[in-house]
């Protein structure tokens, strides 16, 4: 069976995955900011632009990445954006915060504030070598429980929590009046994806959600921008790693045997691939009764992941 993440998507901001990050129009006000290859890090952000209002959904990880996009906004947005938009708490998209603001409102779901306020710089430890620059932890100011719409002069943003699925509290942004979907890190383009914070069956429910809302452009959190296709391959990504888990806790095997034992088949060329252990460990718990999004081992898991991986997953922020 063909890997639909595989396939090459016609759009030019689809064709290469290397390359250096850049702003991207997609729709008639609507950006992309994509940074190849979307391995560990690097992470995609969104633009939209009224004639006086401006919104920025996501950041990046280091100082020199968020100045790179600060000056892509800029450059299409003098002054920079109003709102910024924060889709999870990871770092990767939210350690660039403190670049836009005060100037901007940073929002969040009133979860991400509160993981971010616990993970704090955490992520900066895993991969030391990486230059992370200044990156001051920078809150969100305003936050939602459940949806909030944002204007950029005519265009709406409207900002729905469909987590559980890569994390606990996972928003994504939804530009009707262009049909341009922001997932965040809840639909992934030719890079693995990764639910160990969220849930199996809330990325599957959330997959569901967005799919329903039939975009046009779907830009994900990781990697080159796409439509409703990449949606159907996370989708038949996840439903693999359910089979797999069930399959392991039938035959008496770890989440780490599990993996090592497996053919990742139509999944091979995907990046990251040692995210499969994480993602075994959610689905293990889940079918062991853990509720979607509750609290994990993190810690544990990620040094299976490095085990079955060889040595520390590679980070090119």
């Amino acid at each position: 069976m063909n890997n639909p993440l595989n396939n090459p998507l016609n759009s030019p901001l689809n064709s290469p995955l290397a390359g250096p990050p850049s702003l991207r129009q997609i729709a008639d006000g609507v950006y992309a900011f994509v940074q190849p290859d979307g391995g560990w890090c690097l992470n995609n952000s969104g633009l939209i632009v009224g004639r006086g209002r401006t919104v920025l959904v996501d950041t990046a990880a280091t100082e020199s990445r968020t100045r790179r996009l600060r000056e892509e906004v800029e450059r299409v947005a003098p002054g920079g954006p109003d709102f910024v938009v924060n889709t999870h708490f990871h770092g990767d998209h939210t350690f660039g915060n403190g670049q836009f603001a005060p100037r901007a409102v940073i929002v969040a779901h009133e979860g991400t504030r509160a993981d971010s306020a616990e993970a704090g710089l955490g992520l900066r430890h895993l991969w030391p070598e990486v230059t992370w620059g200044a990156t001051p932890l920078t809150l969100p100011t305003l936050t939602f429980r459940d949806s909030l719409t944002l204007y950029a002069d005519d265009l709406r943003v409207e900002l729905t929590n469909v987590g559980p699925a890569h994390t606990a509290n996972d928003v994504v942004a939804w530009v009707p009046e262009r049909s341009v979907l922001f997932t965040g890190d809840v639909v992934w383009s030719g890079v693995t994806p990764y639910v160990l914070m969220g849930s199996i069956s809330g990325s599957l429910r959330a997959l569901a959600t967005l799919r329903a809302l039939r975009p046009d452009t779907v830009v994900p959190g990781h990697g080159p921008v796409g439509g409703t296709e990449l949606i159907d391959a996370t989708e038949a990504y996840v439903r693999w790693i359910d089979r797999l888990a069930r399959d392991g806790i039938r035959d008496g095997l770890t989440p780490l045997e599990a993996a090592k034992s497996c053919d990742l088949g139509e999944f091979a060329a995907l990046g990251d691939s040692e995210r499969l252990i994480g993602n075994l460990h959610r689905a293990y718990a889940e079918l062991d009764g853990l509720p979607p999004g509750a609290r994990i081992d993190v810690a544990a898991s990620f040094k299976e992941m490095v085990e079955f991986h060889g040595g520390l997953p590679t980070c090119h922020a």
